[in-house]
């Protein structure tokens, strides 16, 4: 085909692609780092169905917190604790009625594959000083990110951060410490079960009771700039019971379920 024929054709399934958009509108959601997995299978559908688009931003619930705080153009936050929430109810950015608990998680202890032998219980009988063997334990950020400050809050109820602290790998989200675990860098890490499920390349030790840390809650939450159709229908539909399917089968737990 000539050159001018290979430019009109590419032009006209451009043009295809923005009609099939076009009437839509794009909503730009901030998202804690522990939903990728999940995400990247919800939003082609959505966007499919309704003709709008998803821009998905992804990191630690903290620094998403904080960028919104600072006026970044979010439409939606989905954060992996309350807290950071809260920060944004209490300086008015969220739209009125529009927070809900969308999802749960639970934490687990995890190794490089085949690195380890899974234990049968863990608690303050675990000593996981010697598991490292001078080697680091990875966790995300622990005065800052939710599956660090959930972490610390476990180690704290096993009377073992001290000792532990100064053999701490803190990483700005959860996905990082995961891959410092998956890499070989760190022998062991602590992260949540739907990010263990994501990565092949680790295995879980153990999970954590769920009486050993504060309840690990995802709400979801339209932001207050805009008023948009396009937010709310994408809420309603990551609330929905075939969208909770999916969530579970990444390992999270919907909101009532017993971890």
């Amino acid at each position: 085909m000539a050159p001018h024929r290979l430019f009109i054709a590419a032009l006209f399934s451009l043009c295809l692609g923005h009609a099939a958009w076009a009437g839509g509108q794009v909503v730009t959601v901030f998202a804690a780092a522990s939903l990728k997995n999940a995400l990247d299978e919800l939003v082609p559908p959505f966007e499919r169905d309704t003709g709008h688009r998803v821009h998905v931003s992804l990191a630690g619930s903290s620094a998403l917190a904080r960028q919104i705080q600072h006026g970044a153009p979010a439409d939606v936050f989905i954060s992996a604790n309350a807290a950071w929430m809260d920060a944004l109810a209490e300086a008015g950015l969220l739209e009125p009625h529009s927070r809900h608990i969308l999802l749960g998680n639970s934490l687990v202890l995890v190794a490089p594959k085949g690195a380890g032998t899974p234990l049968a219980a863990l608690g303050p009988h675990t000593r996981l000083l010697p598991m490292l063997g001078g080697g680091k334990l990875a966790m995300a950020m622990v005065n800052a990110v939710p599956a660090g400050i959930y972490g610390k809050a476990a180690l704290q109820q096993f009377g073992q951060w001290q000792e532990l602290a100064p053999h701490v790998a803190q990483t700005d989200n959860v996905r990082s410490a995961l891959a410092l675990v998956a890499s070989g860098q760190a022998p062991l890490g602590i992260v949540y079960a739907s990010d263990a499920m994501a990565e092949p390349r680790v295995q879980v030790l153990a999970q954590f009771p769920a009486t050993s840390h504060p309840a690990i809650t995802y709400p979801i939450a339209d932001l207050a700039n805009r008023d948009s159709t396009a937010e709310d229908a994408l809420i309603a539909y990551l609330r929905s019971a075939a969208a909770g399917a999916v969530f579970q089968r990444h390992g999270f737990s919907l909101p009532g379920d017993a971890q």
